[in-house]
């Protein structure tokens, strides 16, 4: 099935985050970044923490999210 299917739904992924990759815990097409809420298809997925296990939609939120709360969890 894929995005041009009849009846294809988005579904929200959920992942373990890894140095320089993600693991998929349950499958979907995207994940909410934790700064600003929008969705972020996994293809489009290049910012996330692996302390906080939390992904960001783009640079400037993943410096949002550096400056609040530091490099650790």
């Amino acid at each position: 099935m894929n995005i041009f299917d009849k009846g294809f739904a988005p579904a929200e992924a959920s992942l373990r985050y890894l140095d320089g990759d993600y693991v998929v815990l349950k499958p979907g097409s995207f994940v909410r970044c934790a700064i600003t809420g929008k969705p972020i298809p996994l293809d489009e997925l290049f910012y996330w923490s692996v302390d906080r296990q939390e992904p960001y939609a783009d640079a400037e939120a993943a410096h949002t999210a550096f400056e609040r709360f530091g490099r650790g969890s």
